[in-house]
């Protein structure tokens, strides 16, 4: 007589096919336009008259790539590991292939930050010929603005039920994957996207071979659990005290954030470099404890995102603009993000058991 399944594979195998389509396509609609406006305009990178055309022409390749992301984990239920190195696999495949910002040391010269050229040359990875301090900051920004905080502020919005379920089926991710791809085509082929640089060949295969790296060790079953723990109600206390509050999370990622700004050249990115990783170990070992909850990952998640809003104010756009028109953008992100996080933070007290979700 064939033996059940596991309760956890039954969680495993639910697919967003049982709920009505509206349900199932409003946040993916909503992943699709936070995250190229989070990515390109969220820290000041446009004036208010530019949003609309960022979430046009850069929503496909952005948007595209975080619900493919989002979905690959939760379809395998995967836990944030595999996100994270996924949305790092896609900022080197993005910044590499794609647009090959990384590899092109004029890519910034026809905007307001050609002066940070030189900045970026003093860390210049020999044989490869690209900027360390550019391959942390794109990389970086498209891990935690592009991918991550996008991610956790839309699914803080939903239920429990629904938090790490899939949002589509294979059709849906096929069309996902096919508006990626176009988007992906659409900057390799313009001019102002990829500027008409070309990268060498072995440029092109480090490149290449670093992505399929990082998606090999995204897709390891070590980062999959069988399903999320529910908090238990008693005998916890005590374990749950070891938890810091929300805020103290919040305030660890900033500060981290600022230090990996406080000296140039190679001691710089030593810095960068070390507090990223004690960060990260950080928030894994909180994690791992049954007090962390969903408001503790909205707080690692979006604290990048808030910093970067908060900051708009003291950076130009990449094009000039009036000044009205940069004020306008700065004062619309500060309401975005306000409600955003505001809005994930009411939805989350309103919400019914607290779900585990371990970073690992």
């Amino acid at each position: 007589m064939p033996s059940e399944p596991h309760p956890a594979m039954v969680d495993r195998t639910v697919t967003a096919d049982r709920l009505p389509l509206r349900r199932r396509l409003l946040p993916v609609i909503a992943l699709l336009l936070l995250a190229p406006w989070a990515a390109e305009c969220s820290w000041g990178g446009f004036a208010i008259d530019d949003f609309l055309p960022v979430l046009i022409i850069l929503g496909p390749m952005y948007g595209g790539a975080a619900i493919l992301i989002r979905e690959t984990a939760r379809h395998l239920g995967a836990s944030w590991p595999t996100i994270v190195l996924l949305a790092a696999a896609f900022g080197v495949l993005q910044a590499g292939l794609v647009d090959q910002s990384l590899f092109n040391p004029g890519f910034l010269n026809d905007t307001q930050y050609a002066d940070t050229r030189a900045a970026a040359e003093a860390t210049l990875v020999p044989g490869l010929a690209f900027s360390l301090r550019q391959a942390f900051d794109y990389v970086g920004n498209h891990i935690v603005l592009t991918i991550c905080a996008p991610i956790v502020l839309i699914e803080s919005f939903l239920g429990a039920d629904r938090r790490l379920r899939p949002w589509l089926g294979r059709p849906g991710l096929v069309v996902v994957g096919v508006i990626y791809l176009l988007g992906s085509l659409l900057i390799f082929s313009d001019s102002s996207g990829r500027k008409d640089f070309l990268a060498s060949p072995l440029q092109l295969a480090f490149a290449a071979v670093l992505v399929l790296a990082l998606i090999a060790v995204a897709l390891l079953p070590r980062w999959r659990h069988p399903r999320p723990r529910l908090a238990q109600t008693t005998g916890t206390a005590t374990r749950r005290s070891r938890v810091p509050h929300p805020l103290w999370v919040v305030v660890v990622v900033v500060l981290a954030r600022l230090g990996t700004d406080l000296t140039p050249g190679w001691p710089g990115m030593a810095i960068a470099l070390a507090l990223a990783a004690a960060v990260g170990g950080l928030i894994a070992y909180w994690s791992s404890r049954n007090g962390w909850e969903q408001r503790h990952l909205l707080a690692a998640g979006t604290a990048s995102l808030v910093s970067a809003a908060a900051f708009a104010y003291l950076v130009p756009p990449y094009s000039p603009a009036s000044p009205a028109a940069v004020l306008a953008g700065d004062i619309a992100v500060t309401i975005i993000t306000v409600a955003l996080v505001g809005g994930a933070w009411w939805r989350l007290r309103r919400a019914s058991p607290s779900v585990h979700v371990g970073a690992s």
